[in-house]
């Protein structure tokens, strides 16, 4: 195929040899399988923020610490070098979550090398070869989606140990190789001790884990792995393999009104993205 113009400086410079196919198209960055050297791997090209589809960044990047003072004004003053610096952090928080959780014990994409706002990461295949399918792409049995469920939850666990929570986990970013889940797209990973949001971003991301896979085992449904697993956090008793039952119960205290109506919002907009994405993509030439 046709080198794309953001993948070219990265064929110049002697890094891919070659564009082989688009992979798919997201909210946040344009996926190619591309050719380096002897090795195939992937090739993920981030779009400029007038481009994403992510709602309230803000939300995301509250907590992000900048080392630079001048660079923290520039962001903060809205300066095209700030909005650049603000991009580069953006684009740059994906390569540091890989390595923190990969160090974490979690299954994710090996980063190589990021070069003009393209990340060179390892391929997720199948047993055949075949670029790895997303969840949202199989049918489980329930054996087996008790099992990925439960695999997941470590994730999660293991994720906020290390300090992070995913922010954007679904069925739609978890990919599936002979080995079980591996968790992808992770540009928005939020600071779990920073980030005042950070509490209803896990929320979401175990309700959404749980809702897919309690589809095909619907005990799953009743469910309520993330208030266990913040209860733990906030109570200091969380580790890497604590045992988690499911299950939580309210301390009765009154529920926050405008986090009540945050959450509200935030599933519908989840929803309506999980429409969005569970449409076929229609053909724009861009893949071969």
């Amino acid at each position: 195929m046709k080198t794309p113009k953001r993948l070219q400086p990265l064929v110049d410079d002697g890094l891919v040899d070659e564009v082989i196919s688009r992979l798919m198209s997201g909210k946040e960055a344009d996926i190619y399988v591309v050719r380096c050297g002897d090795k195939v791997q992937c090739a993920k090209v981030y779009k400029e923020a007038a481009q994403r589809g992510f709602k309230q960044a803000v939300h995301y990047q509250e907590g992000r610490k900048v080392r630079s003072t001048r660079r923290a004004r520039a962001m903060e003053k809205g300066s095209r070098f700030g909005r650049d610096q603000q991009e580069k952090i953006w684009q740059t928080a994906e390569v540091d979550a890989l390595r923190r959780l990969a160090a974490a014990g979690v299954r994710v994409p090996r980063p190589y090398d990021m070069l003009e706002g393209v990340l060179l990461m390892e391929l997720i295949t199948d047993d055949q070869g075949d670029v790895a399918p997303r969840l949202c792409d199989v049918m489980p049995s329930e054996e087996q989606a008790l099992e990925d469920h439960a695999q997941m939850m470590r994730y999660v666990v293991r994720m906020l140990c290390a300090g992070l929570v995913h922010g954007d986990l679904s069925e739609f970013n978890v990919l599936l190789d002979a080995y079980g889940p591996v968790v992808i797209d992770l540009p928005q990973a939020v600071n779990a001790a920073a980030n005042n949001h950070a509490k209803t971003f896990l929320l979401r991301d175990v309700h959404n884990m749980t809702r897919y896979y309690g589809q095909f085992a619907p005990a799953l449904l009743d469910s309520r792995y993330g208030e266990e697993i913040w209860a733990l956090y906030e109570a200091g008793e969380l580790h890497p393999d604590t045992p988690l039952t499911g299950e939580f119960q309210d301390a009765g205290q009154a529920a926050n009104v405008d986090d009540v109506l945050a959450e509200i919002k935030a599933a519908f907009e989840e929803e309506q993205e999980r429409l969005r994405r569970a449409r076929p993509e229609e053909d724009d030439g861009a893949a071969h």
